[in-house]
C-alpha cells in the first residue's frame, strides 16, 4: 500500500534523529551524572546550604527530566516499529490511522526536544516576562502589539505554558500600546529570548478608507523571572515609586484603590510597572522583581562587573534591530532576518506556530543571548 509505504519511510527518516539526539544529550553521560548529584542528597551538611540545595535540586529535576524525555521518545520508537510490523500483516484503514496520529505525536515531542536540547544558558530554566510596545503609528502598531500578544498566547497555550498579564495599557482606539505578561513553565526564557527585538508588520490596513499598505512596528522584550536567591541589591534612594488606579480587567478593586505600582530606576530612567496583581504589595514586588531582571540583563550584555555600572537611557533594550518581517500583501511571507528561516504559511505562524524561527536560531546562536 502506497500510504503505508509513505509512513514508513517518514518514520524511517525521523527514527534517523534518535540516534543524532543522543549525540547531543549523552545519555550515558547525563544517568552517570544523575546518580552522582543523588547522592550528594544524602553526604553530611547538605541540607544546611540552602542556596546550594536548591541549585543540586534544580540540577536533578532537570537532569532527570532530559533522561525521562528521552527514554519516553525511545519507547515511542520501539512502539511505532511493533504498530508497522501489525500493520504489515493485517493492513487496514483503522491501523494507519493510528499509526499516523501515533507518528504525529512522536514527531512534535522529538521536535520540542530537540530545541531544549539546545538551552544551555544560565536563566533558560527561568520563567520568562515578556513586555511589548508599539511604535510609531498610532492605532497601526497598536493593533500589531494586540496581535502579537495573540500570537505568543497561543505558542505557549500549544506548548503548556501559563501566561500571566503583569500590565497592560490600552490603545486609544483599539489595540494595545504595552503590555507585560509573566510566561510560566520550565525553559519558558531559553524559548523565548530568541524572541526579543523588533517585529515588523507589512498589510492592507483595515484602518484605512483607501485601503492602501502600511508597515508597522512593535518591539519585544524578553527577560528571565528571576527569584530571591539573586543576591542583587537596589538602593532605595536610587529609586522612585509611584502608585496610581490599575485601568483593565483584575478584579473588584480596579479603579477604586491606588493598587498599581510604577518603579523607576532613576540612574538608567528604566521604568517597570504591575497594576493586575490583587494589592499595592504584590503589584510592588513583581515591578521590582522586573527591574531586577532588566539591570542584570544590561549588566551581563555590557560585559559590566557592577550594576551601578550601568549608565543612561538603554534604549536597546526596548527597540533592537529589526528581527522579523511578517508580509500580508501582497504576498504572503514571514522571514526572520537572522537566520533566513521564512515560511509563506502566515496563518499558521499568527497563530503560535513558531518552533520553526526558534529552532533555527537556537542552532545558529546557542545561549549567546
Amino acid at each position: 500500500m502506497l500510504q503505508f509505504d509513505d509512513l514508513r519511510q517518514q518514520y524511517l527518516k525521523t527514527n534517523l534523529q534518535i540516534a543524532e539526539l543522543d549525540g547531543y544529550v549523552d545519555y550515558k553521560k547525563l544517568k552517570k551524572i544523575l546518580k552522582e548529584k543523588e547522592l550528594l542528597i544524602s553526604t553530611s551538611g547538605f541540607w544546611e546550604d540552602k542556596d546550594n540545595s536548591k541549585k543540586i535540586l534544580t540540577e536533578i529535576k532537570t537532569t532527570k527530566s532530559k533522561i525521562d524525555r528521552f527514554e519516553g521518545l525511545k519507547e515511542a520508537s520501539e512502539e511505532l516499529e511493533v504498530m508497522f510490523e501489525l500493520a504489515e500483516e493485517n493492513p487496514n484503514e483503522e491501523a494507519l490511522g493510528e499509526i499516523f496520529s501515533k507518528l504525529t505525536s512522536f514527531e512534535k515531542d522529538l521536535s520540542a526536544f530537540k530545541i531544549e536540547t539546545l538551552l544551555t544558558g544560565e536563566y533558560d530554566l527561568n520563567n520568562a516576562i515578556l513586555t511589548f510596545h508599539a511604535g510609531a503609528g498610532g492605532t497601526e502598531s497598536e493593533d500589531w502589539v494586540q496581535m502579537l500578544y495573540r500570537m505568543y498566547s497561543m505558542w505557549c497555550s500549544d506548548h503548556k505554558f501559563k501566561v500571566k498579564v503583569l500590565d497592560c495599557l490600552a490603545g486609544d482606539e483599539c489595540g494595545i500600546k504595552s503590555i507585560s505578561i509573566l510566561v510560566q513553565g520550565t525553559n519558558a526564557y531559553g524559548f523565548l529570548k530568541a524572541e526579543m527585538g523588533v517585529h515588523r508588520l507589512v498589510r492592507i490596513s483595515p484602518f484605512d478608507s483607501s485601503g492602501r499598505r502600511h508597515t508597522s512596528f512593535a518591539s519585544l522584550e524578553t527577560l528571565p523571572e528571576l527569584d530571591e536567591s539573586c543576591e542583587i541589591k537596589i538602593d532605595e534612594k536610587d529609586i522612585k515609586i509611584n502608585t496610581f488606579r490599575a485601568s483593565g480587567a483584575g478584579g473588584q478593586h480596579i479603579n477604586k484603590t491606588d493598587s498599581a505600582v510604577r518603579i523607576t530606576h532613576l540612574k538608567t530612567g528604566i521604568v517597570t510597572s504591575c497594576q493586575n496583581e490583587r494589592s499595592q504589595h504584590q503589584n510592588k514586588e513583581v515591578a521590582m522583581k522586573m527591574l531586577i531582571s532588566k539591570l542584570i540583563k544590561i549588566k551581563e550584555k555590557e560585559h559590566l562587573e557592577r550594576i551601578e555600572d550601568i549608565k543612561g537611557n538603554q534604549a536597546e533594550i526596548a527597540w533592537g534591530s529589526q528581527i522579523r518581517s511578517y508580509v500580508f500583501m501582497p504576498y504572503t511571507l514571514v522571514k526572520d532576518h537572522r537566520t533566513g528561516f521564512e515560511t509563506g504559511n502566515i496563518s499558521a505562524v499568527m497563530n503560535g506556530d513558531l518552533d520553526g524561527f526558534i529552532m533555527e536560531y537556537l542552532k545558529k546562536f546557542g545561549s549567546d543571548i
